[in-house]
């Protein structure tokens, strides 16, 4: 697993005192004198990064990746629970996100997005977009109905064209996007062309 960033900014103290136990951290501190220092830093990464900074400025990065210090004094290991707290919702928040051409599919939410369209899916349209986002060959209905469904082969297709074709309407009706998930003689497909 990669370790996570913590980056503090202009806060010597609290530096010092985290460099001074850092074998025992699950998080790696990089240290900042200011902002600009920053946003130069090429380590940042929102998907495994949390930044402290004592003051209300504003950085230019998500909120969630922010932790403004501003109640003092502040416990050592209160401040590293609340570190850890924090990195932990981060990494939960990125890992449930996948992105898929212009969209974004959150498994938490079970939502899938464009723009500020979000569209509810059920658990089984879920597996049916990640299984054809994970094989990115065309899966035959004998195919989806075998490693989404766990049926034998010799049942009935019917199930599996009739959750394909009621996910492609729900995409086609919210986004005015006909061709998400295409059908070719070999099988399905996620259409990996962004239209605009």
């Amino acid at each position: 697993m990669i370790k996570q960033n913590l980056f503090i900014i202009n806060i010597d103290a609290l530096y010092e005192i985290l460099d001074e136990i850092k074998e025992n951290l699950s998080f790696d501190i990089i240290k900042h004198e200011n902002e600009s220092n920053f946003i130069q830093d090429k380590n940042f990464d929102k998907k495994n990064s949390l930044v402290i900074i004592k003051s209300n400025n504003k950085l230019d990065i998500d909120d969630k990746n922010i932790l403004n210090i501003l109640d003092y004094p502040l416990p050592v290991l209160s401040l590293i629970e609340l570190i850890n707290i924090h990195l932990i919702k981060i990494r939960f928040n990125y890992q449930s996100q996948v992105n898929i051409k212009d969209y974004e599919l959150n498994l938490n939410s079970k939502t899938f997005s464009k723009a500020d369209l979000n569209l509810k899916l059920t658990e089984k349209e879920i597996e049916i977009i990640l299984y054809l986002i994970k094989n990115e060959k065309k899966n035959s209905v004998l195919d989806l109905q075998k490693n989404i469904w766990g049926y034998a082969a010799d049942m009935e297709t019917h199930t599996v064209e009739t959750h394909i074709y009621r996910l492609r309407k729900k995409i086609s009706d919210k986004f005015n996007d006909n061709s998400f998930i295409l059908s070719h003689p070999d099988g399905y497909f996620i259409n990996k062309t962004v239209v605009n």
